[in-house]
Parts: C-alpha cells; structure tokens; sequence
C-alpha cells in the first residue's frame, strides 16, 4: 500500500515498526482491562472493539498523509493551525462536559478531543516559523511570537479546563532549544519551578534560611583568602536546623541575613558587583515565589485541589481511602507484577477495575501487573527508542522544517510516556495525560498516527529542498 501511494525509498523502517509494535500492544492491553465488557455487551461494541475501529481509521489516515506531497505541510502549516485553534475555541461553546471538562466534540457514539490535534497543528506552526530565514532566536521579537504561538493554543485548554493537555505544549520548548533559545531561559524556568515547589513541601522560613545559606556560601567562597567564611556560615546554617522547633529559630534568621549582608557589603565593594547583584535578585526572587507559593496553596486552592497537590507532595497528609486511593492502587498493581507479571487476561486488579480509569491514564498499571517488569522496561524501552530515532532523523534532515517538526514530535511523545508513567508511580502530579499509542482513546491515537505519517513522508524527501 505504501509503496503504491508514496514509495518506500528511504522509509524509516525503525519508526514505521516501532508505531505499529505499540499500536497493537496498546489494544491488547486494553482488551484486557475490558475482556469482561467484550463478553457482556460483544465485540463491537465494547471498548476494544471500538478501539480497533479507531486503529483502522488511524492506518488509513497515516497511509493517506503518505501519500500527500510533503510539501503541502510547510505551505499549509499556518492554516492547520488556524483551524486547530478554531476548533478549541469552537468546543468552549458546543463542546460536550464529560468529568468537569469541556473538552469534546460529540458525534452520535463518537467523541472528538481537539486538543489533540492542536499539538499537531502548533508543531506545524513552530517548524514553519522557526524554519523561515528571516526568523532567528536571538531576537526578543521572535522569541516573543514563537512562546505567543506555543502558549495562546495551550492558554485556551486550560479554560476547558485541561492541565494535561495544556501541559504537553511545554515540549516544543525543546524545539526551541535546539535552534537556539538561550539555556538561560531553562536555568530561570527551572529556578521558578523549583522555588514554587519548595514552597509547597516545607515551610517559608525554613527556605528563606536555606537560600540565605547558599547565597552567603556563594559569596563567601568567592572571595579570595577569605574561605574561611563559607564553615561559618554553613555552621549556622546547621545549627538552625537543629533549631527551629525552639524559639531560638527566630533569632537565626534574622542573624544569617546580617551576615549575608555583611558579606555582600564586603564583596561589592571590592570586585563581585556582577555576582552580588544576580545572587540578590535571586534571592529576594526565590524567597518571594515559595511565599507566595505557600499562602496561595492555603488560602486560594479549594480543597480537593489541595488534595491533588498533597498526593504528589505530601501523601502521608492524604487520606488512603480517599485522594491516595488512585496512587495506592496504581503502585499495588505495578508492585503486584513482579519480574515476569501474572500472564496476559489474570491480572486480578485489572479484571476487578481496582484501580481508576485504568484503559487511559492507568493503562500503565495493566502493563506493569500482567507483564511485570519484563513488560514494563520493555515500553519504556520502545518509546526510548521512538524518541531517540526521531532526534536523529531530526538530524539529518536538510530541511529546517524537517527538522524542527521531527524536535516538536520527539518532545510530545517524551513529555507524554514521562508524566503518564510518572504519575502512576507518584513521580508527577496526577493531572491526566494518555500513553501514546497504549492508552485507549481515537482522537490521541488518530492525532498521534497523523502526527508520524507526516513525519515519515518528510524523512522520505530528506534530501529535497
């Protein structure tokens, strides 16, 4: 069929294997979480059924996309995504509510996700524009319109609202990346998360003191013969520690900010203006954030949100039977597996549905309980694999549109396996994201299927320009 549509000459056989391999491990998986259902209501009508006539659509569709011309998607890549944002703002006003969100197009027996075609759409949008000659990172102008480009599609998701797929747009970020945003970018982002959620874990006192800490062993470090500074002040770093059950804890603080100021003082007025002023920005930044992070976190969440943030922060505040249920179940059923798993249809908790929503978000535990950690290391292995051979047709493409969009894709299926499988294990927070290819769903599988028959057919004209 391929080779009557579009040729095979320089197909890459690897990926082309490695969508068709997970396609069909993904419906064996959901058969069976659902055997039971197959039995009670027959074949086509069950959701494995229904899955295997999305399977059909998404084999036709990716044949069809490979028969396009590949330049087509470069042409084009500004009206997809046009009509990709129509498409979110359309499901605001005529979309269905299903589980709190109004995120779908329903159709009959049919439900459509635009969100995620919006992913393939914004991918098309960023190669397009990060591949013309006129557009280069180094501005502020193009990096403006480029995170404008990732975060209006991403911004509209969230008031359906849909955190994770809102979430999945942070990936193109590694797009960006790689053709040149600044790390310094990533360095300030990862700060900025890192203070928020320090702000959530512990207390706001005990983070002012440990950044005083750092910034004060920073200064004192670089000053030369003077290192003396960096045991002293650690030490009191310490000694708070110790104690900051007592009421001796509020005399620390305010006695490390005096010596960080010295320090400073000191430093500034020799040769570390560049370093001071950085550091105290920081600082002042940082301390800021986890403050605020905290006071939103008790007076603005309500609490089933709070909830949701204490089953990835601080379980032992949850309830077991309650906000923990979901993330106990999914680690019994995981554990419970072993090294080879119980067999494929004798996972006892994937036939007695312990665990929730386990043909989409939970997928992962089916897996992990029938096939154990044979089967487990061997999806993560594929989808490793996925990623990894997309960054190297990425590579070698000529085309920077080619090669953008194949760091648009690889970032999409990376972000998507990372935090689906991470939450199941309580790695990430519990947001509700599919595992490519594996957790049932037509629109992620029919997007996903469009998304690398696109891909292929432009790895086939590599070597065109």
């Amino acid at each position: 069929m391929l080779s009557r549509l579009g040729g095979t000459r320089n197909l890459d056989w690897t990926t082309l294997s490695v969508y068709l391999g997970m396609v069909i491990l993904g419906w064996l998986m959901i058969y069976a979480v659902t055997a039971a259902e197959v039995e009670r209501v027959g074949f086509l009508g069950s959701t494995a059924g229904k899955q295997a006539i999305w399977m059909g659509i998404s084999f036709f569709a990716l044949v069809v996309i490979y028969s396009i011309d590949w330049k087509f998607w470069q042409t084009f890549a500004f009206l997809i995504y046009g009509l990709t944002l129509l498409s979110l703002f359309g499901v605001l006003v005529f979309g269905s509510n299903i589980k709190g969100a109004t995120s779908w197009y329903t159709f009959g027996g049919a439900s459509i996700q635009p969100s995620e075609f919006a992913k393939f759409g914004t991918a098309l949008a960023i190669s397009a524009y990060l591949g013309s000659y006129k557009t280069s990172l180094k501005k502020y102008s193009n990096q403006l319109l480029s995170i404008l480009l990732i975060t209006f599609p991403a911004g509209v998701i969230l008031l359906q609202p849909d955190m994770g797929s809102a979430l999945v747009f942070s990936s193109f970020l590694i797009a960006l990346y790689r053709e040149g945003l600044s790390p310094g970018y990533f360095w300030i982002g990862g700060f900025i998360a890192a203070s928020l959620i320090a702000g959530l874990v512990f207390a706001p006192a005990d983070i002012a003191l440990v950044m005083l800490v750092l910034a004060a062993s920073i200064i004192a470090y670089r000053m030369p013969r003077r290192r003396w500074w960096l045991g002293g002040v650690l030490a009191l770093g310490v000694t708070a520690f110790f104690l900051r059950s007592g009421e001796q804890a509020k005399y620390i603080v305010p006695g490390l900010a005096a010596v960080f100021g010295l320090l400073g003082l000191y430093y500034w007025s020799r040769k570390g203006p560049r370093l001071v002023g950085p550091i105290t920005l920081a600082l002042a930044v940082g301390i800021g954030l986890s403050f605020a992070a905290n006071y939103s976190f008790n007076n603005f969440l309500k609490p089933h949100q709070q909830d949701r943030i204490n089953v990835w922060l601080n379980p032992s505040k949850c309830d077991p039977r309650g906000s923990l249920y979901n993330l106990m179940q999914s680690k019994m059923a995981i554990s419970s597996g072993g090294f080879q798993g119980k067999g494929f249809l004798q996972g006892k908790m994937t036939k007695l549905s312990y665990v929730p929503e386990q043909s989409t978000d939970f997928i992962f535990c089916t897996i992990g309980e029938e096939q154990g950690f044979i089967g487990s290391f061997a999806i993560i292995a594929l989808f490793l694999t996925l990623v990894v051979r997309l960054t190297i047709i990425a590579e070698r493409q000529r085309s920077a549109f080619s090669r953008i969009y194949a760091y648009c894709l690889a970032g999409i299926f990376f972000v998507h396996f990372f935090v689906n499988i991470g939450m199941t294990m309580g790695l990430v927070p519990i947001i509700g994201i599919p595992l490519p290819f594996i957790s049932k769903g037509g629109s992620a599988l029919l997007s996903f299927s469009i998304m690398i028959g696109v891909m292929l057919k432009l790895d086939r004209h590599r070597y065109n320009l």
